[in-house]
């Protein structure tokens, strides 16, 4: 077999420069990188400075205390991130024809459902202990940005984007439940509320690009009422103490409230057209290489992960 003949600029570059560079470019941070790869800051600068003089051309530019890529430092990102890909599913399917379950699984998830993916990955890990794995939890906004720049491995949200881009399967059910405080008049009223009962009502809900916002005003939407939002908050956490206080009433996941929510400050009342049926999906962009790990991951979510019990999903939303 001939050997291949490796190009000019792979005479000149180091595997560690590519790995520093791409640190710096994923974290948009030469402190954050140099902590990552246990280097000290002035050897991540040099290793850069190799780089671009080895590339013959800039690839960040400084405006401001941020930094960003320079179009050439861009596709070489691209490029290094492919070559990192590939080391890494060889790496993984060599363990793997070794009988050994071993490798990294990089997960992005919508913030709902942070109380059901740590659940989902303990089990995982019990199962396969070798396995290492990162988490990263955003709203939908951001999430789908991700998936657009095929950051991670596997994408966790509510209704995937409806195109050719990405391949998505159901997960598990995520009711969007109406809550208020115990001590508000609706949560006194016996029997079954009315749509109109609650659309007069102040709001507190998510933040724009929030799945559970969008799903929420695409219900008052089809009802033909404009949902009266009082305020916006960042967190289900920080809503549900805003609730709590008086300030109003919301719409959250069911999985968000803690398992004795009956007995404590808050109530969920029982309006028509509730739950909301906003069910969770995982997938991938569309063609991507799944590595071992991830298909491992996916094998698992639709046998054994399907046995974790809601109420023990809602007990780790109570901790």
């Amino acid at each position: 077999m001939d050997k291949p003949l490796p190009s000019a600029l792979a005479r000149r570059i180091s595997f560690r420069q590519l790995q520093v560079f791409e640190a710096i470019a994923r974290h948009e941070n030469f402190t954050r990188a140099a902590e990552e790869l246990f280097l000290t800051q002035p050897t991540v600068s040099m290793q850069i400075k190799k780089l671009e003089e080895s590339v013959g051309a800039p690839l960040f530019e400084h405006i401001g205390k941020k930094i960003f890529l320079t179009d050439i430092g861009k596709e070489l990102y691209q490029s290094v991130r492919d070559i990192l890909e590939s080391l890494a599913q060889f790496e993984m399917q060599a363990a793997d024809m070794q009988g050994m379950k071993t490798g990294h699984l990089r997960l992005a998830v919508v913030t709902t459902a942070k109380y059901y993916a740590p659940r989902m990955l303990g089990m995982f890990c019990q199962k396969f202990p070798g396995i290492e794995v990162s988490l990263k939890v955003t709203n939908r906004e951001r999430l789908l940005d991700r998936l657009l720049q095929n950051m991670d491995d596997l994408y966790i949200m509510g209704r995937p984007p409806r195109n050719d881009d990405s391949h998505f399967i159901s997960l598990i059910e995520n009711p969007l439940v109406v809550i208020a405080p115990r001590n508000h008049p609706l949560a006194k009223r016996k029997g079954l509320l009315t749509f109109e009962d609650i659309a007069d009502q102040q709001f507190i809900i998510r933040e724009r690009g929030s799945g559970t916002r969008r799903a929420i005003e695409d219900h008052f939407m089809e009802r033909g009422r404009e949902i009266r939002i009082k305020m916006e908050l960042g967190s289900n956490e920080a809503i549900k103490h805003a609730v709590a206080s008086g300030l109003g009433i919301s719409i959250l996941s069911r999985h968000t409230m803690s398992l004795g929510i009956q007995s404590g400050p808050l109530v969920e009342l029982d309006v028509e057209g509730f739950p909301i049926s906003w069910p969770w999906y995982i997938g991938y962009p569309a063609g991507k290489r799944l590595s071992v790990v991830a298909k491992t991951f996916l094998d698992f979510v639709a046998s054994d992960a399907a046995r974790i019990d809601t109420t023990e999903i809602l007990t780790a939303a109570a901790v």
